[in-house]
């Protein structure tokens, strides 16, 4: 291999796992504070310390001699006042147990630090695995660098790895499993072009090198090709998925739309280099024989989630079947039969849960941020941090879960213009689809439950996408403008980008500060 390739792959690692510090950084300082029980957290964190002490999440009492258990529990007392009964909980549980990790080793549950960490680390893994994924892309360090960067500053990605709740591992599983996706799609692609140049050679048919730009240009040979439904990739990204569905079900409609969008690509890069019958081809040839195995793993891995709760007998619902004789699916064993019934009523909660909340948000706002979560907001005796420079002034501490304006709305408008110019300009251009697919799998299926109570934060699964729509036309632009005008642009836009989320930090990472500069972040009356 010539030095300067060699050097060059070495820069593909470097530099995006430097940008992955640099956003780790944004992340791990002061992860600890607040010292308190921030949202969600009453619930995933204090499951999370039960699961690692008797294996399954109990319940716990409201309040202590008339203290609220989550003061108390913050405060590192009576970390052990959980009840014996187990509690009902409405997510799988592997999420939880990415929390109990990061609780065992770091300190356990008197450390709010250790509370966080496994999101944190999380989040900041993300930002490396984004890097690579707009590599095997666009084939742009400088593009990869503008992606991580923009995952690194980001509000919404610093506020959910910096507050232990699940939906941070649903996106970084879920984005592991599409980098696995585009792996398998270049290992296929490569296959196919050289089984291509062997057959054709075997046929005495002149070869040429297959153009993506122009799929007709090969010689049709009338053959299948080769075997491409299975690959190692493939396979990790169904493992990786049957552990998104295990933090929350809403990985199931990831795990659905990434292997079809999979699918497609095979069929599609069958025709591009050469074969026959590409589509009948790639739909049930590639497409059923990669079901068999994929689904069957993607089960598995997520019933392996919930061995806890099968190994306890003290388990939520475990006694079900023995207590309910001839209910439910009375084929099966009892524990299975139990387990059926508890996803049985897990469903039944998500699909008609409208409980009034002040910060329900509608999900088809949720890209232009509409209605972002507070997670936590205090009212502070004296003046410390930020609140030292205006002593007259109240002084607060809040994080509120909402992602860096520009970043949203800019993303937001590129993934549209992306859809044009794909179909205008870039016509046949399959990297479309890898922009999409988050959308399609992360936030579109929401649309059928507009009633439901649900929360801007649940869309920083969509976020590596926003950023991905605003890539792919950052691309597009660098194609038609010469490098130091598009430079002069991109460099601006990102320094404004970085201005606003400099001004947004303290009200991400819960810094003192006067109310009057949280009031000032305030740009919509829907944020307050």
């Amino acid at each position: 291999m010539p030095a300067f390739l060699h050097a060059s792959r070495i820069m593909n690692w470097v530099l995006p796992i430097l940008m992955a510090v640099f956003g780790g950084l944004l992340r791990f300082i002061r992860l600890g504070s607040p010292r308190a029980v921030v949202f969600d957290e009453t619930y995933y964190v204090k499951d999370a310390w039960t699961m690692i002490m008797t294996g399954e999440p109990r319940n716990w009492p409201e309040t202590i001699n008339g203290v609220d258990i989550d003061n108390l529990f913050a405060q590192g007392m009576y970390l052990n006042a959980w009840d014996s009964s187990a509690e009902y909980v409405v997510h799988p549980p592997f999420g939880k147990w990415c929390i109990a990790l990061g609780m065992q080793l770091f300190g356990g549950a008197a450390n709010t630090f250790a509370w966080r960490a496994a999101t944190a680390v999380a989040g900041t893994v993300a930002i490396l695995i984004l890097c690579r994924i707009i590599l095997r892309l666009f084939h742009s360090l400088p593009m990869a660098m503008i992606g991580g960067f923009l995952m690194s500053i980001d509000g919404m990605g610093i506020t959910l790895s910096r507050t232990g709740l699940l939906d941070n591992f649903i996106m970084v599983f879920a984005l592991g499993a599409f980098a696995c996706m585009l792996g398998h799609r270049d290992w296929a692609r490569d296959r196919l072009h050289r089984a291509y140049a062997r057959e054709s050679v075997q046929r005495g048919v002149r070869w040429l090198p297959p153009s993506g730009n122009d799929p007709a240009a090969p010689l049709r040979l009338d053959s299948a090709g080769p075997f491409i439904a299975f690959s190692w990739w493939r396979l990790s990204a169904a493992i990786l998925l049957g552990l998104t569905t295990g933090v929350k079900w809403s990985g199931a409609y990831l795990f659905a739309v990434f292997c079809v969008i999979s699918v497609l690509w095979d069929a599609w890069e069958r025709h591009v280099a050469g074969f026959r019958s590409w589509l009948i081809t790639g739909l049930w040839k590639d497409g059923l024989l990669a079901a068999a195995y994929m689904v069957p793993v993607y089960i598995a891995t997520y019933l392996a989630t919930w061995i806890g709760w099968f190994t306890h007998p003290d388990s939520y619902m475990h006694d079900w079947a023995e207590k309910n004789p001839g209910a439910g699916i009375t084929w099966l064993p009892q524990s299975w039969r139990s387990f059926v019934e508890y996803h049985v009523q897990m469903w039944q909660f998500h699909t008609t849960l409208d409980a009034p909340h002040d910060y329900k948000a509608n999900p088809l706002t949720w890209p232009i941020q509409w209605r972002p979560t507070s997670f936590y907001w205090q009212e502070l005796d004296g003046h410390p941090g930020l609140c030292s420079l205006s002593p007259d002034s109240k002084c607060v501490a809040a994080i509120t879960s909402l992602g860096n304006p520009l970043i949203w709305w800019l993303g937001s408008a590129c993934v549209i213009a992306a859809i044009i110019i794909a179909v205008a300009v870039r016509r046949g251009d399959w990297r479309i689809w890898a922009v999409l697919a988050g959308f399609l799998g992360g936030w579109l299926p929401w649309a059928q439950y507009l009633n439901r109570t649900t929360f801007t934060f649940y869309a920083i699964v969509i976020l590596p996408w926003i950023i991905l729509g605003f890539v792919y036309v950052a691309d597009w632009l660098r194609s038609r403008l010469d490098a130091f005008t598009f430079w002069w642009i991109m460099g601006g836009v990102l320094v404004i980008i970085a201005l606003v989320s400099v001004f947004f930090y303290p009200i991400w990472t819960a810094i003192p500060v006067p109310y009057e500069f949280w009031l000032s972040h305030m740009w919509l009356e829907s944020w307050i």
